[in-house]
Order: C-alpha cells, then structure tokens, then sequence
C-alpha cells in the first residue's frame, strides 16, 4: 500500500471507495451503521437488489440473508450478529503506526529484448517520465523515437521505488557500469527478481494485462510515497545466531519480499522491502518480530468486543460463532462476491478484515477461542505465497494439538480456498464450531507474544476436560525442552552464553547447568554450540507449573585447585581434558600435567620455583641464567 505524502491510512481506510468505512470507524457515527442494518434487512427481499457499492459495505458489517432457505429460524442469531458488529464500529479508530518514506523524480528503466514489445510499452509514456532503455536482446538494437537505448548485460538490479540501483556491463566496452533509477519496467520473458512480491516500483511485464496495468500506474508514481512501518524487531531476544552458529532462521526463510537477511547475530529488515504481510511475527518463535498493522492487543480488543457482543445478544443460544479473517484485496472481493449472491454470510460468522492473512499467528488463533469462538477461519484467496499458507497451516495444527489434548473436541481452524476461482457460501456454511470454553477470557491480548500465549494456555487449563502433564508437539514448535546427556556434558557453560532467551543458566558459585522452561524457544543454538553433542531438542508444552520453575539439568562435583583448594571447575571437565593432552608433546614430562589440574596464580608459581624449566622468553630455565 502506498499513499502520497500528507494523507493519513488508518488500517480500514485502505482504498478510496471504502471511505465511507473509515469514517464510520474514526468519526464513530453509529447512525451509519445503523443504516446499514437496516440495509441488511431490505437486501432480505427479492425486491432489492444492492449495488456493488452497497454489497462492498453491507458485506463489511457481515450481511446475512435473514429470509433466505439457508437460513432457517436465524433471526435472533442475526440481531446478535449486528450487536456484535455494532459493538466492533463503537471502538476508538487504531492509533497511527510510524511510516516508511520513497522519493521517485520518474527516472523509468526499461529491459527489453522484444522491438515490438518495447515500441508498445513506450508509447505514451515518454511525455512524463525520464526513460532509458538496457536493450539486451539481438543485435542490431530497435529506435523508437527518441529514447536513450542502450546495448549490454544485465549484472544486478537491487533496490525500491526511488532506488533502484542498476550495474551492467556495456557491450561495446565490457566493463560494468551503475545507474541509478526510481522505476523499472522489465520486459523479458523472465522476471528478475525471483520473489512473490517484488519490490515497490518494480514491474514485471508478462502479458497484456499487466503491461496495462503498468502503462496506468507508471505515470501516477512520482513524488512522494510512503506506507506504515509494519513490523517492530526487538534483537535482544532474537534468536537468530551466536558466536556464527545459526539458531532459528525462520523469518529469513518466510519473508516472500526478501526483505530479511542475517546480519551477523541478528536479522535485518529493509523496510522499504516489506510488504506487511506479517508472517515473520507469526513465525517467530521469541516474537522479536511483532506485528504493527494492527498491534495484538488492538487486534485482540477488536475480537474480545466482537465476541462479548454477539455471546450476550444471544443469550448463550446456539453454537459459537465464528471468526473469519479475509484480506484486504482479493479476499475482500471474495467477501464481496458472497455478499452478492442472495444468501450472504451464515449469521453465526463474523468478518473481520486484515491487512494481510499471513499475519493471524498462534497467538491472535488461540486468544480467539479464548474469547469463545468456536472457529477461526481464514480466507486464503489466492494471492498469498505459498510459504505463507503452509505457516498458517502449522499454525493451525499446533493450535489444534493443544485444544485436542486438553478435551477441546471439534475442529477449531481452517483455511478456507477457492474453488474454480470462486469462494461459495456453501463452503463457509460447512464449518462446524469446535468446543470452546464455557467461560471466555477476560484479560487483554498483549503485544508480548510467549506472555500472550501462557495467559491463554492458562486460560484453556482452568476449563480443560482432560489435564496431561506434558503435549508432545512436533519439531519446529515454539515450545519445549532440551535433553543433556549428563555422561557427555562435561558442564562448560556454552550452551548457558549461547542462550538468547535465559533458558539456560549456570548456578552461579555451584557446578549447576539449570533451565526455565518457559523461556524456551527451540531455537537450537544450545544444541549447536555443545562441544560434545550432548544436548537434543524435545518440542513439548509442560502443562505444569514446572515450566516457570528453574530445574537443574545437570550438576558436578566441583575440583578445586591441587596446590590451593581454589574452585577451577568440574571435575569432569578437568578429567576430559586431561585424558585429551595426556599425548600431546607440550605435556610430556614431570609436572606438566599436573599444572592443569591448578589455578593461574599457582600455574605461575610452579612454573618459577622449577629449576629445570625452560622459558620460551629467554630460551633459559631459571636455574641456568
């Protein structure tokens, strides 16, 4: 999303034709809603039909068909669902997020390999925009008019809107050479860059359609932009890398936009890059990477008043409802499309538009049903990567392990698809409400992922069906516990400075490995930082208070120095070094080894009061000056 400079973008006022939402929303005039109520009721005849305008915002207040055969006996379920939708229209508009600014002054690359191609892409366009051409296909290359052609090979290509940064190396001359661009229209067969979503100002030409699209927009995209900064990244609990081992690359691996890279122990996001689809915030296990647009707790406040509504408008009668989650685009005309058709929504779903699908993480799936859903479903309509419908799949799962294991019953997530292109109202009306909590949750969803998540897990144990001690989980999960082998663990502490999260701690002036559950994140750097392999993940929630207790994992005898009695470590790891140098050449001789088993002060006094040693300072023993 990107809007000139100076105009505001709140979350629900994403789109010129939905003003009259934004200001339902940040004016609060509930009488427009209640129009809209009424609405619904008159779109119940077969005598109105409403216009796409008036299906875009009657589908946004979640219109369902009360005379419709679908239906049946849904009338009070109906005014429970305005209620709802009512309550949702009276809360405060979100608080603005900070914005990420581009500067275009309408210097266009063109990469074309096709005369006719670029004569057809040029037309028009020469009159407000700055244009050159990378010709790299046969020679000779075509003229069109006036226009800066050049002959060469493509080397790198990187950057956004207003900074595009171009290298390519002449034919004539073969050497490389940089150019600066804001726009660049790629003409090739080819795309170059590889991602789902390229960056701002980047348009890959394939066919008609998006040459159109492209000839419609290049123009319109000089000045100044900008779009909200959706992410905020906390390094100091990433879990990323230590010490050049690499933990958990999970949003690196995610991010469809390429918008992040390692940067030695931590991650980089380029905010220009980013799209705001949000799944590194689902995907992060320690939520150094948290989603802005909106925040959790916003999001949470906007599904505790949803649901609180429609529970006590309908009394406690029939199922619970359901939460559907639909994006901003294709899922919204999806939504649209529904509202359309003469039966709309069930009246027990809800909608409630996201920025992006990707975004609706472990946390915003779980608190739902803590607020009593009975479902959270989520359009994925097609536009999504697909890494990103496979994130919100394991999401789904492991939401689903957890509830099953405690005597949740039902099915409590799903991603609904088109099918032929097309989203039906059957589809939705086939999802069946999962067993939800009896009381709902009356705390507040914060932005602190893993606290979110133990409020909630708190929540579902006190109403729980059945109480296991441990849910074994599958690996990758944020959740869990590590195994030392105490034969191996010659107790050196890697593992403790590795840990980003204080999972893993030493017990200060005792030999004590010790680990607090709650902390952990699976990430593996105690795993890959082990000198002698003796630690292994086990992916696991601990239903018991013992997750928040310290436990020690291993302890040792501690060995003190052989000449003073000062603490120098455990006795096994002085053991296991002393059997690895036992051969070494350096060590061969009276006393040598010995001098391992003391504290620096002694090494040295032992080293001095020997006549027969040799300095490797002087090339003399002390006793032969």
């Amino acid at each position: 999303m990107l809007v000139k400079s100076g105009k505001l973008h709140q979350q629900i006022a994403h789109d010129k034709k939905f003003e009259e939402m934004a200001i339902i929303r940040e004016k609060r005039e509930l009488a427009a809603v209640a129009d809209v109520a009424a609405a619904i009721d008159d779109a119940g005849t077969e005598s109105h039909r409403p216009g796409h305008e008036a299906l875009a915002l009657l589908e946004a207040h979640g219109w369902s068909v009360p005379t419709h055969p679908a239906n049946p006996l849904s009338q009070p379920f109906i005014e429970a669902k305005m209620a709802a939708l009512l309550a949702l229209g009276r809360l405060p508009p979100l608080a603005p997020v900070a914005s990420v600014a581009y500067q275009s002054n309408g210097r266009l690359l063109v990469i074309a390999d096709s005369p006719a191609r670029l004569s057809q892409a040029l037309e028009g366009l020469a009159e407000t925009l700055t244009i050159a051409v990378l010709w790299t296909g046969a020679l000779p290359a075509p003229v069109v008019g006036a226009t800066e052609i050049v002959t060469g090979k493509l080397v790198t290509l990187t950057g956004y809107l207003g900074a595009f940064e171009l290298v390519f190396e002449l034919r004539s001359a073969g050497l490389s050479q940089t150019a600066p661009f804001d726009l660049v229209m790629d003409l090739r067969a080819s795309p170059i860059f590889g991602m789902h979503q390229p960056p701002q100002g980047y348009f890959h030409v394939g066919d008609g359609i998006a040459l159109q699209r492209a000839l419609a927009e290049l123009p319109e995209m000089i000045g100044e932009f900008e779009k909200p900064k959706f992410f905020a990244y906390k390094e100091s609990i990433c879990a990323h890398s230590r010490s050049r081992k690499t933990g958990c690359n999970k949003c690196i691996d995610i991010c469809s936009a390429g918008a992040i890279s390692s940067f030695g122990d931590i991650v980089k996001v380029d905010p220009h890059l980013c799209m705001g689809c949000g799944a590194c915030a689902t995907v992060c296990p320690s939520g150094a990477m948290s989603y802005q647009y909106p925040l959790v707790m916003d999001r949470g406040a906007q599904l505790k008043t949803l649901l609180n509504a429609y529970r006590v408008a309908a009394r406690g009668q029939g199922a619970a409802p359901v939460v559907l989650f639909h994006n901003a685009t294709d899922g919204r005309d999806a939504m649209i499309a529904l509202a359309g058709d003469g039966v709309g929504l069930p009246v027990n779903i809800l909608p409630l538009e996201t920025w992006h699908v990707a975004s609706t993480g472990l946390d915003v799936l779980l608190g739902a049903i803590a607020y009593g859903a009975g479902h959270v479903a989520v359009i994925a309509a097609g536009s999504e990567a697909p890494q990103y419908v496979e994130a919100l799949e394991a999401e789904m799962r492991l939401g689903e392990t957890i509830l099953h294991a405690i005597g949740f019953s039902g099915a409590h997530f799903s991603l609904v698809r088109p099918v032929d292109g097309v989203i039906s109202s059957e589809t939705l009306r086939s999802v069946v409400p999962g067993e939800t909590v009896p009381v709902p949750a009356g705390f507040n969803l914060s932005n602190d992922k893993r606290g979110t998540l133990e409020f909630v897990i708190e929540h579902f144990m006190r109403h729980a069906k059945s109480t296991p001690e441990q849910i074994v989980l599958p690996a990758g999960s944020l959740f869990g516990a590590i195994n030392v082998d105490q034969k191996k663990c010659t107790m050196c502490m890697a593992c403790a400075g590795a840990c980003p999260e204080s999972a893993l701690m030493d017990g200060g002036d005792v030999p004590q490995l010790k680990f607090l559950e709650r902390n952990c994140v699976q990430c593996g750097l105690c795993e890959k930082t082990c000198p002698e392999q003796a630690i292994s993940l086990f992916p696991r929630l601990l239903m018991t208070d013992k997750r928040k207790a310290e436990v020690v994992l291993n302890a040792a005898e501690p060995f003190g120095c052989i000449s003073c009695g000062k603490a120098l470590g455990t006795r096994q790891m002085i053991d296991s070094m002393l059997g690895k140098l036992a051969g070494h050449s350096m060590f061969q001789g009276e006393g040598k080894l010995k001098r391992l088993q003391m504290c620096a002060d002694c090494r040295v006094t032992d080293m001095m009061s020997n006549q027969h040693e040799y300095s490797i300072l002087t090339g003399k023993s002390p006793g032969n000056p």
